[in-house]
This record gives structure tokens, sequence and C-alpha cells, in this order.
């Protein structure tokens, strides 16, 4: 049981102390980053979605 109080202590201590945590202005341009490069990466994977669903709807008509 000690060596459990002991992790939670350390964990609480490091997360305190020893991580560099960003500043709220830096956290918000990071969000804008990753919203914006989802989206990017969505739309991307939603145009070869289209793309080859309509390729191959057209290749199985000629049948």
């Amino acid at each position: 049981m000690s060596n459990i109080k002991d992790y939670i202590n350390g964990t609480v201590v490091e997360m305190r102390d020893k991580v560099s945590w960003p500043a709220y202005k830096e956290l918000q341009n990071s969000s804008v980053l990753v919203l914006i490069g989802s989206l990017v990466f969505a739309l991307i994977v939603g145009a070869m979605d289209f793309v080859f669903d309509s390729s191959l709807s057209w290749f199985y008509n000629q049948f």
C-alpha cells in the first residue's frame, strides 16, 4: 500500500513541478491548428471516398 501512495505522491509532484504547461494563448493556437488540420484531412479523405465510389459505380454499371 505504501508503494501506491508513494507513486501517487510522486506523480502529483511531477505534474506540479516538472511539467511545463503551455500558456492559454499557446493552447488556443494549438487547438485551432489541430482543428484546421483535422478539417483538411477530413476533406481529403471525403474527396478520395467520393472519387473511388464514383469510379467503382461507373465500372460496375458497365456490366
